[in-house]
């Protein structure tokens, strides 16, 4: 059985050397764009201890049990979570969890993941909100099994070692994020008005050009002001943000995909001045495509962003 110096020895070997890449154990760099995996807790075994981050994530991880139960200590005390609770920790919640003390195992299945503009509508999740954990409870054991697929299919696809691989968990993530929409209490559906979706579509094939707001409403038939009014309440963004964050989604694929110069990259991504592509990527990432880059480069994994490595301290279960 591992002990609380084997812990704090593999915490802090990873801490000296900065490459742990095990993301179920301690000095992890959660510094990427969406991680994926299972964690299968037993009683006394090398994973049976807490997660400890008093500050949370920078990013959201969703969460589902799928054997066992686990305990998670929120802002209104401690629950259990069970096979069919999905748990979704906005950024900046405290994380305080680990297999429940009366049961064997915890597996759970997670996402960690920094959401794209647009799914600010499905991450409104009942009580996710200031130090709130989101909770959903599937019902029926043919969704459960529907939505434990669609946790396996984002991990297995994130692994897959192809160009593309990260573009299509992210997309199988979305997925999984409307679904969980679907699933709420009182849920009902409303598409994407037509003309929101138009103007989404018209600002991605024209990325490069700073596109007026006239523009892109005289392209969908509406006035400015309908425009805007719309497109935020759908999107949950305005429309000014929500192409910086395709341009930023751009930047990194190129980054990643690419020897393009950063000099030549900001302007197949819309912007003339690199020295103020290269501000508005820091801001948003949290460090200069260059960083970005070589990073990624080193760790032979892409979308990096910049979370703490080490931000937990693991804690033995009882």
């Amino acid at each position: 059985m591992r002990t609380d110096s084997d812990v704090s020895a593999a915490m802090q070997h990873a801490e000296a050397s900065g490459r742990q890449s095990n993301p179920l154990l301690p000095g992890y760099a959660f510094n990427l764009y969406l991680v994926a995996g299972l964690t299968p807790i037993e009683q006394g075994g090398p994973l049976d201890f807490w997660i400890d981050r008093p500050t949370g994530m920078k990013g959201y991880i969703i969460n589902l049990t799928v054997h066992g139960r686990g305990r998670v200590n929120d802002d209104d005390g401690p629950f259990d979570c069970q096979p069919g609770d999905v748990l979704l920790f906005p950024p900046g919640v405290p994380h305080l969890y680990g297999r429940a003390p009366d049961s064997r195992d915890w597996y759970h299945r997670w996402v960690y993941f920094r959401p794209r503009g647009f799914w600010a509508t499905w991450l409104q999740w009942p009580m996710a909100k200031a130090q709130r954990v989101g909770r959903l409870k599937l019902r029926g054991a043919p969704v459960q099994q529907e939505f434990e697929s669609l946790f396996a299919s984002v991990d297995a696809t994130h692994r897959g070692g192809k160009p593309t691989s990260q573009e299509l968990a992210i997309n199988l993530l979305e997925r999984l994020l409307i679904r969980c929409h679907e699933e709420m209490p009182g849920f009902r559906s409303r598409p994407l008005d037509p003309r929101v979706e138009a103007a989404c579509q018209f600002i991605t094939n024209s990325l490069t050009r700073d596109l007026s707001l006239d523009e892109i409403a005289r392209h969908v038939c509406l006035s400015p002001s309908r425009l805007a009014h719309l497109f935020r309440s759908q999107i949950g963004v305005n429309i000014v943000r929500w192409r910086e964050d395709q341009r930023i989604i751009l930047a990194k694929h190129l980054l990643l995909t690419t020897t393009t110069p950063v000099s030549a990259l900001a302007a197949r991504v819309g912007y003339d001045d690199q020295l103020y592509f290269s501000r508005v990527f820091r801001k948003r990432v949290g460090i200069s495509p260059s960083e970005f880059r070589r990073n990624s480069e080193e760790a032979l994994d892409p979308w990096s962003e910049g979370d703490a490595a080490g931000s937990w301290t693991p804690r033995r279960s009882v």
